[in-house]
């Protein structure tokens, strides 16, 4: 193609989750609340991990940082989606489009991380509880979370590189409510095969160390739970178990399902609500599943609202 009878765009147009009208508002009253619920859950963990000293441990260091990432991580694209909602002005400049292609990728593989971090937290936990403190010391925990952020850094920039080498001419509508990788490659009037690449290799790297790390330390998990003599403490293990499996089989399939589809597959709009799962529902429930099976957290919780009672 010519470069010169190429006009390229300087603002994106969001399609949304509908097109309808009619529930434009109703949308942006749910949106609204999962956001606030998501900021006040998350913040309120944060906040109670940090002042309470018991709950300096691996897991609530853990869980400061997943907290972290969820408010920062739903907040990359929420404010914008519920402007739009209102307002009707669904643009967004070429510039902002690439800074929210860069920090949804940067927050969406520290989140897969930070979880995987956590099921081995668990496992040790579990499985090796008299060596529980020697093989999760501090720096090992640091290490851990350096390593996941120094990843999803490493993967925002490639993400983020391979976008803006691209070429985009007169269409400029997305059809998405944030600018995503998929829709944006339909966009393209250039080449996306290395773009394509780059996805399949990342992804394929990221599922295959993190599920595979989920699956063993949860496989281990669920073997001593079965060697629990207590019938009620059994059944208190896996209930906690089970539903820490479920947030993170969630998260893990709805993102597979969208970056695994064919860029050229002309409907998104089962990618648009399987996004909704992994960018508003699963950081709206992790504090919820993690905090409240946690036994520390939860008398810690009592406490400050017993002090802040009286």
């Amino acid at each position: 193609m010519n470069s010169a009878n190429v006009s390229f765009v300087n603002e994106f147009i969001l399609v949304g989750l509908t097109d309808k009208p009619e529930l434009q508002m109703p949308l942006f009253f749910l949106f609204l609340g999962m956001y606030m619920a998501t900021v006040l859950e998350n913040l309120c963990l944060i906040i109670l991990t940090v002042m309470n000293s018991h709950l300096h441990t691996p897991m609530s260091f853990f869980l400061f940082n997943l907290s972290l990432i969820d408010i920062c991580y739903c907040s990359v694209f929420t404010p914008k989606m519920l402007m739009n909602f209102v307002l009707r002005e669904n643009a967004i400049s070429y510039m902002g489009c690439m800074t929210q292609v860069y920090f949804f990728c940067f927050f969406v593989v520290s989140e897969c991380y930070v979880l995987t971090s956590m099921a081995y937290d668990r496992y040790m936990a579990i499985c090796n509880p008299l060596l529980y403190n020697v093989v999760m010391p501090p720096k090992l925990c640091l290490i851990l979370m350096f390593g996941s952020y120094f990843i999803a850094f490493s993967n925002a920039i490639a993400h983020t590189v391979c976008m803006l080498r691209l070429s985009f001419c007169d269409a400029n509508t997305i059809n998405h409510y944030f600018c995503d990788i998929s829709p944006l490659l339909q966009l393209s009037c250039s080449s996306t095969y290395v773009n394509e690449l780059v996805i399949f290799v990342v992804m394929s790297i990221n599922i295959i160390v993190s599920t595979s790390t989920l699956f063993i330390s949860y496989g281990y998990i669920l073997s001593s739970i079965f060697h629990i003599s207590s019938s009620e403490g059994r059944s208190k293990a896996f209930g906690t178990c089970s539903s820490h499996f479920f947030a993170v089989s969630l998260f893990f399939s709805s993102g597979a399902f969208v970056y695994f589809k064919p860029s050229s597959d002309g409907s998104v709009n089962e990618g648009k609500i399987s996004s909704v799962l992994y960018t508003s529902v699963v950081p709206m429930m992790n504090p919820l599943i993690y905090s409240l099976r946690n036994k520390d957290i939860k008398v810690a919780l009592r406490k400050a609202l017993i002090n802040r009672t009286f």
